[in-house]
């Protein structure tokens, strides 16, 4: 078992770090809001520090899951940063869904101080976190790589190194554009179904056993029939994920019609008043537009 500290306490990071801790781990939690470190603490028994630095401070692996790039640069960098606490030999996990840029950037950092660095974007959303079931993707040094993989078995049920820096928030990326399109066509689905005067139950319970199946499909109709949208992966994260795909895209030379106009979909939810309504609720557009 390893000393270990989790940085983020989010509805997928609050968890995560709770399977470390139920694995027999040493975990000492950091949060940006303080309460809920203390929460944290108190449900599963750890420890709770004042800034990412003192709950790296000793700790043989360092994991976080936070926002964007920007709360991912404050968790990592300064003297109150993760990186500043951490000795030359540690490794952190970074499990944020950011731009490959800033993996490149820190990754660099934490080289400099001779801290291994994986990037290790998750999918599977708050269901698959509470559930120990994420699928990981990663990216960097094969070696940093096979130290980092038995830890992060704690709440994944996959977990691959895809490449070197960076090809972890690339393959993230390909993530998201395949759900974003899925999602949309799901929506306009079941919208159609809807007008057509179907019976859902019995339409998905026909369809889904056929090549028009998915997860989405599974897991999500039935909520999105009854107009439901608290069940995963909010609206407003997704268009931040989807423009890190966009600016990716201009960058690489990729060509993501769908995906852009699925992005402007979502700007129409969030102007709905659905910016924490989960990515399914692209049903409640078609709904309310046409």
């Amino acid at each position: 078992m390893a000393k270990l500290a989790f940085l983020g306490l989010g509805v997928m990071g609050f968890p995560m770090a709770g399977h470390l801790a139920a694995k027999g781990h040493d975990v000492t939690v950091y949060n940006r809001t303080a309460a809920k470190a203390t929460d944290w603490a108190a449900k599963h028994g750890g420890a709770a520090a004042a800034t990412p630095a003192k709950a790296a401070q000793g700790a043989e692996f360092v994991m976080a899951c936070v926002g964007n790039d920007d709360d991912l640069r404050a968790v990592c960098l300064g003297p109150d940063g993760a990186f500043a606490g951490m000795a030359k030999g540690t490794v952190f996990v970074d499990h944020t869904t950011v731009s490959a840029a800033v993996t490149r950037e820190l990754a660099a950092a934490a080289a400099a101080a001779g801290i291994g660095y994986v990037d290790a974007p998750v999918s599977g959303g708050q269901a698959g976190a509470e559930n120990g079931v994420l699928s990981v993707m990663c990216g960097g040094d094969a070696a940093t790589f096979a130290r980092a993989e038995p830890v992060i078995a704690a709440y994944s049920r996959i977990c691959r190194r895809l490449g070197d820096t960076g090809a972890g928030q690339l393959a993230k990326m390909v993530n998201q554009i395949c759900i974003a399109g899925l999602v949309q066509g799901l929506s306009e689905g079941l919208h159609f179904a809807e007008k057509a005067g179907l019976d859902i139950e019995q339409l998905v319970e026909v369809i889904s056993q056929g090549a028009a199946g998915s997860w989405q499909m599974a897991n999500r109709h039935k909520t999105m029939a009854e107009g439901k949208f608290d069940y995963g992966f909010a609206v407003d994260w997704m268009r931040k994920d989807l423009g890190i795909c966009l600016s990716t895209a201009n960058e690489n030379g990729a060509s993501l019609p769908v995906t852009a106009l699925v992005d402007q979909f979502y700007k129409d939810v969030q102007k709905m008043g659905g910016g924490r309504w989960d990515t399914s609720s692209l049903l409640a557009r078609l709904r309310k537009f046409g």
